[in-house]
């Protein structure tokens, strides 16, 4: 099912994008110096804002202009660059160069409910990649301890008389 909000964009933001130079769907902030990932970032975010505001105007009955969808596309848009320079912080300020659980950890330590749901579905994580592991070493373990195979160790043995 398609976003009802687009229909009416679409037509309005089918024109020569400055950034890249031909006609295509843009989002309404796009702006010449935008890369193609960072416009395309900015395309997803704004249908998606689109079709979240679709449910909950259909949920409570109310309307959202283009303009407050594109308002909140653009300030979560923001937020997200936000969160990518503090996360990059983070693992900066501990000497790392990867961004780890910890980092995403610490990013949301201001809400609680995003904190526990992060904490948890860490420790869901951690546990299944710790069952992947011991299925992978179990498994490795019986290869190694397989007898050859009578037709292998004749090939074998007639490898070695050969020489």
């Amino acid at each position: 099912m398609g976003c009802e909000h687009l229909e009416g964009i679409q037509a309005k933001h089918v024109a020569r994008c400055p950034a890249r130079g031909r006609r295509d769907l843009r989002a309404p902030s796009c702006r010449r110096g935008d890369g193609l990932r960072t416009w395309r970032l900015k395309a997803a975010v704004h249908y998606t804002v689109g079709c979240l505001c679709e449910e909950v105007a259909s949920d409570r009955e109310i309307r959202f202009s283009k303009q407050t969808i594109a308002a909140i596309s653009e300030l979560t848009f923001r937020q997200c660059e936000n969160f990518a320079k503090d996360l990059e912080m983070f693992a900066r300020h501990a000497k790392r160069s990867t961004i780890n659980t910890e980092d995403v950890k610490l990013l949301a330590r201001r809400s609680n409910s995003l904190l526990k749901y992060i904490t948890e579905k860490s420790e869901e994580l951690a546990q299944f990649n710790s069952e992947q592991r011991a299925k992978k070493k179990k498994k490795l373990e019986e290869e190694n301890q397989k007898p050859v195979e009578p037709a292998e160790a004749a090939a074998a043995k007639k490898d070695n008389s050969s020489l």
